[in-house]
């Protein structure tokens, strides 16, 4: 699959202003553009809390799939509850 060919492309790599305005909100995390441009960007949802015993394991579990989306090439984004 072509880097163009990607859904992460359109949200990163047009000129449109709703791409550069996703680029600028993850510049300001700190991630620079050679992370991310070019690769799947793969959303990784955690419901991991310490509130709830039962979905304790789903921490280890979502840095197992973190640590396989950069082995595969692409760059793991992970949101985890407040």
């Amino acid at each position: 699959m072509r880097a163009e060919e990607l859904r992460s492309h359109r949200w990163y790599g047009t000129g449109s202003l709703r791409s550069f305005s996703h680029r600028a909100r993850t510049r300001q995390l700190g991630i620079v553009a050679e992370e991310h441009l070019g690769k799947p960007v793969v959303g990784i949802l955690n419901t991991w809390s310490q509130l709830n015993p039962c979905h304790m394991h789903l921490r280890e579990r979502a840095e197992d799939v973190r640590r396989g989306v950069w082995q595969a090439g692409g760059y793991p984004v992970e949101r985890r509850p407040r």
